[in-house]
């Protein structure tokens, strides 16, 4: 059984992430256990954004990688999501991670530079698999970022 972590809360002292849910792995899926947490300004009550970090690397962490994040527009441009993953490192660090794997459409210029700005490189453009659900959802490729840690 895997064991999460007391990451429940973690701030710069200009955002927070506060824990919404830690979710086991699920085998039958191929999804790896995650953190998700809520993207808040600090000391605030208004949601700005979401960061979850899957924890392990498999078929499902290659095509969609280790984060997820995103900000709600009015809250972009402050480089809010580049803080969230700088703070969700401490969590992949304790749980011994080497590499941060980001993955994100060609066309999403803004995410493409959040990765770029983490300090990421760009592995490879992957044509992503049929049976792949975000395939299944309308996506084709994705931008491979790795962050080593």
């Amino acid at each position: 059984m895997y064991e999460f972590m007391n990451f429940d809360y973690l701030t710069d002292e200009e955002i927070d992430l506060i824990i919404e849910e830690k979710v086991p792995e699920y085998e039958s899926k191929g999804y790896v256990p995650a953190y998700k947490y809520e993207v808040r300004l600090h000391n605030g009550e208004v949601r700005i954004g979401r960061i979850d970090l899957r924890i392990g690397y498999n078929k499902n962490t290659f095509y969609g990688g280790n984060i997820g994040y995103e900000i709600e527009e009015e809250y972009r441009g402050n480089h809010y999501a580049v803080k969230a993953c700088r703070l969700i490192k401490q969590v992949a660090l304790a749980h011994e991670m080497d590499k941060i794997i980001i993955t994100c459409n060609p066309c999403n210029i803004a995410s493409r530079k959040t990765c770029e700005n983490v300090g990421a490189r760009l592995v490879e453009i992957v044509q992503l698999p049929s049976d792949n659900e975000m395939y299944q959802l309308g996506d084709r490729e994705k931008c491979r970022y790795e962050w080593l840690l």
